[in-house]
């Protein structure tokens, strides 16, 4: 027996019986508001095409084929409860385990914890408001504040991210230190990436949330492009003491403008010698068949935890990281 094995959970188990009781307070939330608790399969016959997100993939050897199944596990529940949402599900939520191939550390583990869930007839604001609601009830946090993609940037950056050309941007990026990676980048949404999360981000939510709203049309994803300003997408994301905890979208619905989207990232992801990522073949019928009025969004519970703990590391707030899984 080797007795120098590390077996301990990462976690306390104080800190276990606090995040079971968060659990039960955001069963109680949606139990509440009347939403349904469902849960989508982790493994599917398809991934994401974004190219911001590196699934896992695995085969399945089933005894009734000749030749073994491709599956991946989900980066995220999007596409099962949007199926469910056009089988007429009404307004949904899960807690699930998420897969992601990304580099570990404080605030990432490859396998965490999501909240999802889909409001239907809900525009942004009302979701945004809810969210607010959920992080009052669990964080007892002072109601959010709203602030534009574009205001952060004139306010931190000194540059309007809706008007710069990428020539602009490229100085300003290595004005703020970022020479190394501007010089060479050809991307505008790159360099904004870059100085969203490491000189805006950094800045805001400091003593509370704060939703960032109306991000760049060419960072949409899953969201509409807002009709009052084509410049932007009804998208936002929630940051609070240094933590990226949300992200939503008003919900796209035209399946014409998401096949095209999807067929812009997998060229995106040929042209950076990433993996080819077939279309999902059941969502997009889905799609066709007709997705309900509705908004929606991911919030990260492992790190909603960490700030109901104030601990700084996410392996603090689960029984075994992927260290010692």
């Amino acid at each position: 027996m080797n007795s120098s094995v590390n077996w301990r959970p990462t976690a306390t188990i104080q800190t276990l019986q606090k995040r079971a009781q968060i659990n039960a307070q955001i069963r109680e939330f949606f139990a509440q508001r009347k939403v349904l608790e469902v849960e989508t399969p982790a493994l599917a016959h398809a991934s994401v095409t974004d190219i911001n997100l590196h699934g896992f993939s695995t085969q399945f050897n089933s005894p009734l084929k000749p030749e073994p199944d491709n599956l991946f596990l989900q980066t995220s529940p999007e596409f099962a409860m949007k199926r469910l949402l056009c089988a007429g599900s009404g307004s949904i939520f899960q807690l699930c385990k998420s897969f992601r191939n990304e580099e570990a550390g404080k605030q990432h583990n490859p396998e965490f914890t999501m909240l999802e869930w889909y409001r239907v007839g809900f525009n942004l604001s009302q979701l945004i408001d809810e969210v607010d609601e959920l992080l009052q009830k669990i964080l007892k946090t002072e109601p959010l504040e709203r602030l534009s993609y574009q205001q952060a940037f004139l306010t931190y950056c000194d540059i309007d991210p809706l008007a710069c050309t990428l020539e602009e941007l490229k100085r300003k990026a290595s004005d703020l230190g970022f020479a190394n990676i501007a010089d060479n980048e050809s991307v505008k949404d790159v360099l904004l990436q870059l100085l969203c999360s490491q000189v805006v981000e950094p800045e805001i939510g400091r003593t509370r949330p704060v939703a960032l709203i109306d991000f760049p049309a060419s960072q949409a994803a899953l969201a509409r492009i807002k009709q009052q300003d084509p410049r932007v997408a009804e998208r936002f994301e929630i940051y609070y003491k240094g933590l990226e905890l949300a992200n939503g979208y008003y919900e796209l619905r035209d399946v014409n403008e998401q096949l095209s989207r999807f067929e812009k990232d997998r060229q995106v992801r040929q042209q950076n010698g990433l993996s080819n990522i077939a279309l999902d073949k059941y969502f997009m019928a889905a799609m066709e068949n007709g997705l309900p009025d509705c908004s929606g969004v991911a919030l990260g519970v492992d790190r909603l935890v960490m700030l109901a703990c104030g601990v700084q590391n996410i392996e603090k707030v689960m029984s075994f990281s992927i260290d010692n899984a």
